[in-house]
């Protein structure tokens, strides 16, 4: 069997005309005569030996054949335009959309988002308060800041930041209700960012386990937690980034001095293509370069 493959004109010609219905408009979408998109599809007709079309009607109608071969054809066009998008795309202009896990994209990217705008003035972003891996499949989302395991599937996928774990209160509520040692966790609101997994994590491995709970409250993403806490709701889970900037400003205090790895990691993933495009790569160093460079204060 050989593995030539077809010249491009005629699976050009085929796929235009499989899509409008007619040679006619083929021809006026591709700019040639209609002689030339006939004489195209005879040609791959002649090359494959088979049938693409059933004659005969007002409208061209494929046959099983060309059933077949005309999606590989046309996601093989979609592919070259892409890529053809993303090499000749300006580095430093044009649109970007990122999708990033709320809680970061809020409370670390959103305050350090002036860096990159003086940098790239003529980069236009769409930021998307998201952590779901779906995205990767959008051709609509550019790039992906998750929060997870790292497994991707066949998508390119870069450890960014792995974090520590930490309780954090406001300093209204630490006033009004001491929280001095581990037992008094008991007399405290519990606020969780997740199903409970990572403040059971953190209770493992301070030796809080055994702390009876009193009241606990659970929010879908942990920048909702993280907003409770701010309100003198309870305590939260903070980490190493996202709430950085919160305890150095006073607003968030850390009561103990016990920090636990959390269960997962941040991840910068998106599709190969996609990482292909300069202005891509471009947010990608600056999400590594800005971390790289900051000192994250914790405990003061």
């Amino acid at each position: 069997m050989t593995n030539r493959l077809p010249p491009l004109n005629p699976l050009r010609a085929f796929e235009a005309t499989a899509r409008c219905g007619s040679v006619t408009a083929a021809a006026q979408e591709l700019n040639v005569t209609h002689g030339a998109i006939s004489h195209q599809i005879r040609a791959l007709e002649l090359f494959l030996d088979v049938t693409l079309f059933e004659r005969g009607g007002k409208r061209l109608k494929l046959t099983a054949q060309g059933a077949f071969l005309l999606p590989a054809v046309s996601h093989a066009f979609a592919e070259i335009a892409a890529a053809t998008t993303a090499v000749t795309r300006p580095a430093t202009s044009g649109r970007l959309k990122v999708a990033c896990v709320p809680a970061l994209l809020s409370l670390w990217m959103i305050p350090r988002l002036h860096l990159f705008t003086q940098q790239f003035p003529e980069i236009q972003l769409t930021l998307v308060p998201s952590n779901d891996p779906a995205n990767l499949q959008s051709r609509d989302i550019d790039l992906c800041l998750l929060y997870g395991d790292g497994k991707c599937g066949d998508h390119w996928s870069r450890l960014w930041s792995r974090l520590e774990l930490f309780p954090v209160i406001s300093p209204t509520l630490l006033n009004k209700q001491p929280l001095r040692s581990l037992r008094d966790l008991q007399n405290h609101t519990i606020l969780h960012g997740d199903d409970g997994r990572e403040w059971n994590t953190w209770s493992t491995v301070a030796e809080a386990k055994s702390v009876p709970r009193g009241r606990q409250h659970y929010f879908s993403d942990a920048r909702l937690s993280i907003e409770a806490a701010l309100h003198n709701q309870g305590v939260a889970l903070g980490d190493t980034l996202t709430v950085s900037n919160l305890i150095a400003r006073g607003e968030l205090i850390v009561p103990f001095d016990y920090t636990v790895p959390a269960n997962d990691a941040f991840f910068v993933t998106c599709r190969h293509e996609a990482r292909a495009a300069p202005i891509v790569r471009v947010f990608i160093d600056w999400l590594f370069s800005t971390l790289e460079t900051e000192t994250v204060p914790v405990f003061q």
